[in-house]
């Protein structure tokens, strides 16, 4: 049911976005607030404690709007969540409207894991090589995994490339193992 909600929310905030020319910052700031209230208990405590009073919620909303520099589309679209007790959804909202806004801008979102940081430089072969595989315009998304040993796994949309020494060795492995 909240995915059906957030999806509606979205797309009615692309329209939104696309009409008043305001897409781009609709989606960064709706995104870093749900980010920040992820990141923060207290947050989402605010977000979800029934003894929270309305006000005193949407003006905590308003005020992380307000300190983020949010535009004003942004703050009128927390404000409406606020008033129509959506912001329990605040977090899948984001993610439809960034997938609604890529998918639009015909950009795909390329999660990489590694074991260590990586290099501006092998992030930027990489970028082109899956630019290249997906015909698309490929953002990269980098988090750090010490578990992968060494080695990098990324995930595309359902695709993933696993090119780490922990799926090396668990197929070394199966491998030699009897059947």
């Amino acid at each position: 049911m909240s995915s059906v909600v957030a999806r509606r929310y979205a797309r009615a905030l692309i329209e939104l976005g696309i009409e008043t020319n305001s897409l781009e910052a609709i989606v960064r700031d709706v995104t870093a607030v749900a980010e920040l209230v992820e990141e923060n208990a207290e947050l989402r405590d605010v977000r979800q404690n029934p003894q929270v009073p309305g006000a005193a919620r949407k003006a905590v909303f308003m005020d992380i709007a307000q300190r983020l520099g949010a535009h004003q589309m942004s703050k009128n679209a927390l404000n409406l969540l606020c008033d129509n007790g959506r912001l329990r959804v605040l977090p899948a909202i984001a993610r439809a409207l960034r997938e609604e806004a890529d998918r639009r801008a015909g950009v795909v979102r390329a999660h990489v894991s590694s074991a260590a940081p990586l290099t501006d430089g092998y992030v930027q072969r990489l970028t082109q090589a899956l630019e290249a595989r997906f015909q698309k315009k490929v953002v990269v998304q980098r988090t750090v995994d010490p578990t992968l040993i060494a080695g990098v796994v990324t995930r595309v949309g359902d695709t993933i490339i696993d090119g780490s020494v922990r799926a090396r060795l668990n197929e070394l492995k199966t491998d030699l193992m009897p059947q």
